[in-house]
């Protein structure tokens, strides 16, 4: 629905909006119209180099992902929110990575799921927005839809693309989800956020897969988030090796990033980690059944890949893990696993360490590969 609106009215509700966003838990919101022509090439390059693998969700809507008006008819301007997730309490990171027999699970999936959090948050802060100018115009996203949200947030002033593809902020580093409110509403405009990556590539020296092929440039299909998460079918053998003990996601480009060491963190309780996922034996969630799996995982991002992937990436990381009698008894536990991706996964882990103790020569170390990286 459309109003007469001057721009005083506009200006006093965009400030008003920022607070109640304050005030909903988002750490930053800013205002942008439904530009991307700048994006755009970039995004149907990125499609043409098949860099999205399987995510056929990628390239299915066109160019309504980089049109947001075409998206939503009626949209004027998105609001770009941030909220941060990085769970305080959790175990260090790098000590998890660096310990082959654990497990490690992407910072942002230990605690509940941020999907629904923020919708309602959103849809609290619309709630707001109607008591103030009456019945409007809006859609709400949190990684939903084909929505192009690191551009827009980088448009909204939030922050920029950094060279690992995620967005930073000086202020808050990139430990945040992102949401949308696409509206009819004729908002003032934010400036662009700016590009302070200087000549640093940490990010693109530290991925265990070199899934950053260049500054800037993410192909998927290397990326062990995509790989652990997207992707439902077998992982390539040559890139499990280089996995390590990432079972759900991987944050390695975001830990070694400078902009994070002096980053603000979160104080979400919702996203504080939850069943103990920050600090597990990969054993003993390799021998959790679907039912122990539905239970532990409800309420969180990882349920959505199933038990079913869920036990292939835990046979990567045993794999990759020391050669152990409780590693190799519980990869023989899943070898008649009624799943052939399951079953396939654990012979390759199990022909591992059988091919680790023949060329056994005094060494403890098992079949490590030495993907644990260093926090320095």
């Amino acid at each position: 629905m459309q109003h007469a609106h001057n721009t005083q009215d506009m200006q006093a509700l965009a400030e008003q909006i920022r607070q109640w966003g304050r005030e909903l838990g988002f750490d930053a919101v800013g205002f942008c119209d439904t530009d991307l022509s700048a994006h755009e090439q970039h995004l149907l390059n990125w499609l043409d180099q098949g860099r999205h693998g399987d995510m056929q969700y990628m390239a299915r809507h066109g160019t309504k992902r980089s049109r947001p008006e075409e998206l939503i008819p009626g949209t004027l301007r998105i609001i770009s929110l941030r909220m941060q997730y990085f769970p305080t309490a959790a175990r260090e990171p790098w000590s998890v990575i660096e310990d082959s027999e654990l497990a490690f699970v992407s910072r942002y999936a230990l605690g509940r799921d941020y999907h629904k959090l923020m919708r309602q948050r959103l849809q609290q802060l619309a709630d707001r927005i109607e008591a103030v100018v009456g019945p409007f115009g809006y859609r709400a996203f949190v990684d939903s839809g084909p929505v192009l949200e690191k551009a827009l947030a980088e448009k909204a002033g939030l922050g920029w693309i950094g060279k690992h593809t995620n967005l930073l902020s000086r202020e808050w580093g990139s430990w945040f989800f992102l949401g949308e409110l696409f509206t009819d509403l004729p908002l003032p405009l934010d400036p662009a956020g700016t590009e302070h990556c200087g000549t640093c590539n940490a990010c693109i020296e530290i991925c265990p897969t070199q899934a950053i092929v260049a500054p800037f440039e993410l192909d998927a299909r290397r990326c062990i988030s995509y790989l652990t998460i997207e992707n439902r079918g077998s992982i390539p053998e040559a890139l499990r090796p280089m996995m390590g003990n990432r079972i759900y996601g991987c944050d390695d480009c975001q830990l070694v990033c400078p902009w994070n060491r002096r980053a603000k963190l979160g104080v979400e309780p919702s996203f504080q980690a939850r069943h103990g996922l920050d600090d597990v034996a990969l054993i003993d969630l390799f021998a959790w059944d679907e039912a122990t799996f539905l239970k532990r995982t409800e309420g969180s991002a990882i349920r959505r890949i199933g038990h079913e992937c869920w036990l292939r990436n835990i046979a990567v990381a045993l794999g990759n893990a020391p050669s152990t009698p409780a590693v190799i008894a519980a990869l023989r536990s899943r070898q008649d696993h009624p799943s052939e991706l399951v079953r396939e996964h654990v012979a390759w882990a199990l022909a591992r360490h059988e091919a680790s103790a023949d060329a056994h020569s005094g060494a403890s170390s098992g079949p490590d590969s030495g993907t644990a990286q260093a926090s320095g």
